[in-house]
């Protein structure tokens, strides 16, 4: 919960503190902002700039490199990151870490770019693509690379420990769904594999995140970005199951209320927004191909949605006591879980 002026007048005006005490607290919060991630100017310049750099050695690196040959790239690579890990140091050092873990995030970034460069010096490189491919196209040989980022970026995760650095390894881990499944399929596009693959990966970078968040709760938001790509990956894997039956897809709907169900409780919004977009994609099936001819269909569908409603409204009112009791059948690591995400 974000402690706010207004909620500290709230608070006086209901006798709780003092207005001095609300004054005080209130400047004593301005002098000690944290280091935690916030959507302020500060912040955004931080990301957005952290954010280009990245994307120039990333996303948006043309052919231009390639003139450099597989020696100049490797060398270029370990200059970029030689500056990226000193700045992470000053910046470390003076206690702003937020950039210190963008300027972190930078150097595992460089690390598929200094493997692909490596390789291409020393004459391994089994085809005539090119680094910009890695992330547009799927390839069974990326998986060195990827191999490789994993290997720095958890070595770097280990010693620094910024949130924003699980990024890339959650993304690595995405992208090595795609690529192993090429792998596996002799680089044929068998969807259905594909999505099989996607599916259980997706699954184990969930619990993964439930792990970590189990774990390291109380220090930082570590599974953020391992629940974003689990998801993703799950859930994309899941909508690309062939299913011709209306069971099948009543199931595909059950799923995703699961995961709308399990988002609310760890306050996982990744779940809900997913499992939403799950849903709706169900019920325009139900419009547009069961229900195409009827009229009473959106009429059942405004009931439902109105009945919803009131459900939210009913259990608004009980929510602190079926919260309360359902948690007791809970373990004490995700009680505590819950209780940190309660605000």
């Amino acid at each position: 919960m974000k402690l706010t002026r207004t909620k500290l007048e709230d608070a006086v005006q209901q006798r709780i503190i003092s207005a001095e005490q609300a004054d005080s607290l209130f400047e004593f919060l301005k002098s000690h902002p944290g280091n935690e991630p916030r959507f302020d100017f500060t912040h955004v310049l931080y990301y957005l700039g952290g954010l280009i750099a990245i994307g120039a050695m990333t996303l948006f690196m043309n052919l231009g490199w390639e003139s450099f040959g597989g020696t100049g790239i490797v060398a270029i690579s370990l200059i970029y990151a030689a500056i990226g890990l000193k700045i992470t140091y000053s910046f470390n050092n003076r206690g702003l870490v937020v950039p210190a873990g963008i300027c972190a995030t930078f150097v595992i970034a460089l690390t598929p770019l200094f493997i692909y460069g490596l390789q291409q010096a020393l004459g391994l490189w089994p085809d005539d693509s090119v680094y910009r491919d890695y992330h547009r196209y799927i390839q069974w040989h990326w998986l060195y690379m990827e191999l490789g980022t994993l290997a720095v970026g958890i070595s770097l995760a280990w010693k620094f420990k910024y949130p924003f650095m699980v990024m890339p390894i959650a993304a690595t881990l995405w992208y090595m769904t795609m690529d192993i499944s090429a792998m596996i399929s002799g680089g044929d596009v068998d969807w259905e594999l594909r999505s099989l693959v996607s599916l259980y990966t997706g699954l184990l970078m969930i619990g993964l995140a439930f792990w970590v968040d189990i774990r390291s709760h109380a220090k930082a938001d570590y599974a953020f970005w391992l629940y974003l790509f689990g998801v993703i990956a799950f859930w994309g894997g899941l909508s690309m199951q062939d299913s011709n039956s209306e069971l099948g897809k009543f199931i595909y709907l059950c799923i995703n209320l699961v995961m709308i169900g399990v988002g609310v409780l760890l306050t996982r919004r990744v779940f809900v927004v997913f499992g939403a977009i799950g849903c709706c994609g169900y019920l325009a099936h139900l419009a547009y191909d069961v229900f195409q001819d009827s009229w009473l269909f959106p009429i059942a569908l405004t009931a439902i949605g109105l009945t919803i409603i009131y459900l939210g409204i009913l259990w608004q009112r009980n929510e602190q006591l079926i919260t309360r009791k359902a948690r007791t059948f809970l373990p004490t690591a995700l009680q505590e879980l819950l209780e940190n995400r309660q605000f």
